[in-house]
Formats: structure tokens, sequence, C-alpha cells
């Protein structure tokens, strides 16, 4: 089965008629590791399903430091979504980490599907539901958590990416120095409660 159905049918069912006419909506994009998607500054017109690979979004202050916003994998959506919903330039970066295959979906093409399938329109509420979710569990970590219980929470919520990401991403994702997070990475292998 395709895997965009797939990742549908996680939240609603769709008929083959349904599911053909929703794969006319979406264009295919093959990306090199390194590749921006997007920069700061670019128009955004589409939001973006991963196939595979792994991508990084990241914010870029005037003096250089980068702060990661979001990693994206197989199955997940990425974007600068305040620039996708409200057709402005882009103030993140989204760089491929290695070679990706995507699936993009313009503003238009997004309303346009939505407004003619409800299901499709349900299925786009649950999923920015819980690109929310996350975000803000992200912020309330950030907030809250020493370093190894934001460490040890980002372990268990995407275990993939542990072994995927190398840890001076991850680091700068939880806000950590990389010593700290390799100091912790090590703890909690040896101690067995790696996920």
């Amino acid at each position: 089965m395709d895997p965009l159905r797939n990742h549908i049918e996680e939240i609603t069912p769709v008929t083959d008629e349904e599911f053909a006419y929703i794969k006319t909506f979406f264009t295919e994009k093959s990306l090199k590791k390194n590749q921006y998607l997007i920069q700061n500054g670019d128009k955004v017109e589409c939001e973006y399903w991963i196939i595979k690979g792994t991508l990084r979004a990241f914010y870029l202050t005037d003096d250089g430091k980068e702060h990661i916003v979001q990693f994206a994998l197989k199955n997940w959506w990425l974007s600068d979504y305040n620039a996708y919903f409200n057709q402005t330039e882009s103030q993140i970066n989204i760089i491929c980490m290695e070679d990706a295959e995507i699936l993009c979906l313009t503003i238009f093409a997004r309303e346009k599907l939505a407004s003619e399938l409800h299901k499709m329109e349900h299925f786009f509420r649950i999923t920015l539901t819980k690109i929310y979710s996350s975000q803000q569990r992200r912020i309330i970590s950030l907030l809250s958590d020493n370093p190894k219980q934001r460490y040890e929470k980002f372990a268990q919520l995407y275990p993939n990416i542990t072994q995927k990401i190398p840890k001076k991403y991850i680091a700068e994702y939880l806000g950590l120095r990389r010593e700290t997070l390799s100091r912790l990475y090590t703890n909690v292998t040896y101690n067995g409660n790696r996920t």
C-alpha cells in the first residue's frame, strides 16, 4: 500500500477513488544531503511530508548561532508553518541531513482538498494538533526540566532519532552543551534505561 495512504488511514479511512484524487494534490521532490528545502527569506508555498530521509529545521540568529526548531523523519510533516499559513517569507531554514524524498502540498491545494473532502479536513486538523502538542511539550520541557529529564523524555518519545541524528544536533535541540549530552547518553546507556 502507498505510504501516504497508510499515513492518512492512521487517522481516517479513504476509498481507492478518494486516495487517487488526494494524490493528485501532491508533488514529489528529491533532495540531496546538505541541500536546503527552505532558506530564511524564501516565500513558503508548501508543507512537506517525508517519504524518506532526515531533515532539520532551524532558526539562525544575526550572530550565526543555530537554534534547532524541529527534526523530521519518515512520515513526519514540516514547514515554516507561520510563513506557510500566512504566505510570508520564511524565518526558518530547513536542510537535509541525508538524501530525502518528500511530498509537497501547497496551501492552495491543502485548502481545496480540505474543502472538497471532509475526511482530509479532519486529517489535517488532527495532524496539526499533534504538531502543536509536540511543540508545546518541548517548550514546557525546556522551561522546567533539568538536562537529564530533557534527554530522557526526548529518547523515550523519539527513540529512532537518537540513532539517526548526530549528538551535537540533539544537544542543540535540547538546549544542552555537547559534553553534557555525551555524559547523559553514556549514563543512560550504561544504566540500561536507553530505549
